[in-house]
Parts: C-alpha cells; structure tokens; sequence
C-alpha cells in the first residue's frame, strides 16, 4: 500500500513538477494528489483521506485532523512565522528527493505498525571475513555494484564498528544513528527517508554512524530489525559486517540468504579461515549458503566449501575505482 500524498500550492508550476519527479523517481511509494485552489482542495478532503498534506500555509485553515493523517507545512522564505498549530514545516525549494525523504521520515513517526511498501523482501547477503584487511568492504559494493549492473535496486548496509562507508560515498546526509532512535516506529519509512544514492554506481546507502557508540550498544534484536527494514521494497541488501563472530553478527548469519566469505593471500588471513571452517560450530549452520571469496588474487580452497568466487590483485591506491572494477567480474556462483 502507497502514502497517500497530498499537496497543495496555489504555484501551479512548482505543483506540477513536484508531483511529476515524485511519480517518476517515488511511484513504489507515493499515490500523489494535487490542487491550487481552496475550492478544490475543500471538496478532495470531503471525497477523500490521505495519509499527508503537503500544503502552503494558505491552504492550513481548509485542512481538518479527519481527512489527514500528518499536516506538512510547505514553506519558503516569504513565508510568516506562526505555529500552525505545531505541524512540521519542510522548506519549499529545495532537492526533490530532501523532500521525499523529509515527509518519509515524518511520516515515519506517525505510521508505527503501517506497512506503507509492499511487502516484498530483498535477497540479503552478508560480507564477511574473520580476519581484517581482507578486502571485505571492496568486495561487499562490487557485489553491490554488479548487482545494480544487471537491474536490480541494491541498498548497502554497513553494520562494522567503525564504519568506512565516507571513503566511497558522500557523507552529507542524515546519519544512520539516527534511525537507532526511531527502532519502535516504522522504521523502514524512516531509513527510506534518509537512504542516499550514489550517482555514479548507484548503490542506495547510510551516512556512517555519528559516533562508535551508536553501533555498539544495539542488540541483536535491533540488528534485525534495522536489517529487515532496509530489506523491504528493494531487490538487494547488501550487509557489510565487522570481524568479529558475536551473536549480532551470528543472527545476521542467520536470517541472510547468502554468506560471502572473503579471505586474501597472507599468512594471517589463511590461518585465520583455516581456525574458523575447522573449529567455530558457526560454520557448520551456514555451510549451505556460504560463498568463498578468493580476494587480491588468493588461490584458497577447502572441501567443506563448493562454491567460489575469484578476484584479481589489483594495483591501485584508489578504492574506489577497485571497487568499480571488481564490479564487472563474474559474481555467479
């Protein structure tokens, strides 16, 4: 089920290209109305109930709690100061998708228990190395990378302690902390709220965490909360994990439907996998859905494990273009 999404502005321009860059990059998420005029907008909310408006304040005296559920004031900078009785104000001329994401996430602390997407559900695999340096990241938004190659909307989820996720993206939105407030509402509005979208892979991902601590202290329960959230409405989750086995990391184990499990050609790296297929009994659960991945050139095997992917060394300073590179490999397995 669509937010039904009202807007009203006697500027029939802006009205017009709103709505239609709304339908066109949100039509999985809004079922969009509008007016300019006080008469026709009196005569929608008599016939209909959206779950927002998005309205000028001149337009605020016609609105009533019965037909809306959440009353966004749209402002500019010619706009008076009053209360508007409390409701929420969004600025007027700014980037469309700021806008979406705003009413997103307002939405979001109104709609506990509404299932505003569809209930479809991404597949979701999980980057995983027990060893650091591996390459985990790099291969976590190749895989991404190849993944929106072939047609498929990808969000990438970076769940490591210290989060690198600046490195390859802009980090110039909300921070994923703050969706770890929002765990009891819906969080799955609030996280498509502040979702960005890198232009030039077009992976979906989070601004890193504001401070170690945010990351830390979740539970496993929160863990999969925030995982089944980002997994709604979109094809691909990919969840990049830190180094250690805890039961956070375990319960991501647990509900992905593929483990990339990545190892490179040093000493540590190898006797570090060796421990973990040979002495950890976590292996022996996800066995059937694990996927080694031989990085920067590694040649590892192991009997226990049937399916395996390769990658190259490749000599370059810049992670990102290793990443985009990697992307064109074959992740078929």
């Amino acid at each position: 089920m669509k937010i039904k999404l009202l807007i009203a502005s006697p500027d029939i321009d802006y009205v017009e290209h709103l709505s239609n860059v709304l339908s066109e990059k949100h039509s999985d998420t809004f079922d969009i109305s509008v007016c300019s005029s006080t008469e026709h907008l009196s005569n929608m909310l008599n016939s209909n109930k959206f779950d927002v408006a998005l309205i000028e304040p001149i337009f605020v005296s016609t609105i009533n709690a019965d037909s809306v559920r959440l009353l966004l004031m749209l402002m500019d900078e010619s706009s008076n100061t009053e209360d508007y009785s409390g409701a929420k104000r969004i600025r007027k001329y700014q980037r469309i998708s700021s806008i979406a994401g705003n009413v997103l996430e307002n939405y979001a602390e109104v709609s506990t228990g509404v299932n505003s997407f569809d209930s479809s559900k991404a597949r979701i695999t999980a980057v995983w190395s027990p060893s650091g340096g591996s390459g985990k990241t790099t291969v976590a938004l190749a895989f991404a990378a190849n993944s929106v190659l072939s047609g498929k909307s990808v969000v990438y989820l970076n769940l490591e302690c210290f989060s690198s996720t600046s490195v390859y993206f802009k980090n110039s939105g909300r921070s994923i902390s703050k969706a770890f407030e929002k765990l009891e509402s819906n969080v799955h509005l609030f996280l498509a709220g502040i979702r960005q979208q890198d232009s030039s892979s077009g992976i979906s991902y989070f601004c890193e965490p504001e401070n170690y601590d945010d990351m830390n202290i979740l539970s496993k329960e929160d863990i999969e909360t925030i995982v089944g959230a980002c997994a709604t409405g979109v094809d691909e989750l990919i969840v990049d994990l830190s180094s250690q086995c805890d039961e956070r990391v375990q319960k991501i184990f647990e509900i992905a439907n593929t483990v990339l499990l990545v190892c490179e050609s040093s000493g540590t790296s190898q006797i570090k996998l060796k421990q973990f297929l040979s002495q950890h009994n976590v292996f022996g659960q996800i066995n059937s859905k694990v996927v080694l991945v031989n990085n920067k050139g590694a040649k590892t095997t192991d009997a226990s494990i049937s399916k395996v992917i390769h990658l190259p060394l490749l000599q370059s300073n810049d992670p990102v273009s290793t990443y985009k590179t990697l992307s064109g490999g074959n992740f078929d397995w």
